[in-house]
């Protein structure tokens, strides 16, 4: 008999070829089945709902207490049915061994991390000071750097840097040799983030590598990937031919309704989507990761790509597909949520609010073969 089986749902995983009413079995933390009249010593009835592999956010920041935008990943989990959390930069090589210890060792739920090249991350992200750390070259600490990643390749999945005019300044590209050097000594791929120029779409995107991933993909006007009056940059056509990954990266500024569906209506769906969901976005206009997926869905992309997008998509740029999966013996992962029928205001970034006539929510999430119950402490109960 299986130790776990969720009962009725409506399962999607397109990896497995699976669009249907069926059983999730678990055993062991494993996936053990999927199939029809499963039994187990534990049941849950997830009639009504979509049961999935688990949920992976790409793009979050969730050092909490340690950074000033992080937030609480088991809250934040909880609330969007994410059973793996990637947290992008929050933390350069000065600072990670506190994020490790404080957070990703003690949270319950899976925290992936690209590591910043700068010293302290992300570190002067907040309503009242925002100044980009790449701005300052002196920050970045390439040595040091490479000798943490290299301690922690269990955690550490990549290499991040924050490139724009935000970000970094006037520097252009300078900071992105730095994170090139780390990336091709560590052998680990580079998430970019791009703001407003400088540099240009063009010029990250040509610089980019087969694996690489360029957040912040459907960011608005201005350094915008879609041509005036339609299309799409050939850089970007070129950059995904090359195999560089698109991420959405939501946040607070890095998402717009015109370029979504400029880039869709060009044929060019996001590879990933992902919240980037941090303290000033996370009570709008991000929100979290359903919210996310929600606003791909009233831009007609079907419900199957979005999960795929949320689910393999992202386990293929980590390179663990053993985490968005249910095969027999893959780690025993499952996100359970729910269409909604109504109206519902979804806003961008450049503050445009549509209406959407579905929405996903978060009913249950299953890490490593048990539901995820509400006795889990938050970071903030945990001290």
């Amino acid at each position: 008999m299986h130790d776990l089986v969720l009962k009725n749902g409506h399962v999607i995983d397109s990896g497995q070829s699976i669009n249907r009413i069926a059983d999730v079995a678990f055993a062991n933390g494993k996936i053990a089945a999927v199939g029809e009249g499963l039994s187990g010593r534990e049941t849950v009835d997830c009639s009504g709902s979509i049961v999935s592999p688990g949920l992976i956010d790409l793009h979050t920041h969730v050092y909490w207490g340690g950074s000033a935008l992080g937030v609480d990943p088991v809250a934040y989990a909880k609330s969007t049915a994410v059973t793996t959390l990637v947290d992008t930069g929050s933390a350069g090589p000065g600072n990670f061994d506190g994020f490790r210890a404080q957070i990703i060792d003690r949270c319950p739920v899976r925290i992936l991390a690209y590591l910043h090249v700068s010293i302290a991350g992300v570190f002067s992200f907040s309503k009242e000071v925002m100044v980009g750390e790449s701005e300052d070259i002196r920050l970045l600490s390439p040595r040091e750097t490479v000798r943490v990643a290299k301690e922690n390749p269990d955690i550490i999945i990549g290499i991040k840097i924050r490139l724009g005019r935000h970000a970094s300044g006037d520097q252009g590209m300078a900071p992105f040799e730095y994170a090139l050097d780390v990336a091709e000594e560590t052998g680990l791929p580079i998430m970019a983030h791009i703001d407003e120029a400088p540099p240009t779409y063009e010029q990250i995107c040509e610089r980019l590598r087969p694996g690489d991933v360029l957040t912040h993909a459907f960011r608005p006007f201005p350094n915008s990937p879609a041509l005036p009056g339609g299309g799409v940059r050939g850089a970007v056509l070129d950059a995904r031919k090359r195999g560089v990954v698109f991420d959405i990266g939501h946040g607070m500024g890095s998402f717009g309704w015109a370029t979504a569906r400029a880039m869709l209506e060009a044929g060019f769906a996001p590879d990933v989507i992902s919240s980037d969901v941090h303290k000033l976005c996370i009570n709008g206009p991000a929100v979290d990761q359903l919210t996310t997926m929600s606003k791909f869905l009233h831009l007609g992309m079907k419900l199957e790509d979005v999960i795929t997008a949320s689910t393999m998509a992202p386990a293929k740029a980590l390179c663990r597909p053993d985490i968005a999966s249910f095969a027999p013996g893959a780690v025993g992962d499952a996100s359970v949520f729910s269409i909604e029928d109504g109206r519902f205001p979804l806003t961008d970034a450049v503050g445009e609010t549509e209406y959407a006539a579905q929405r996903l929510s978060a009913r249950a999430l299953v890490l490593a073969g048990k539901v995820f119950g509400a006795n889990e402490q938050t970071a903030a109960q945990r001290g």
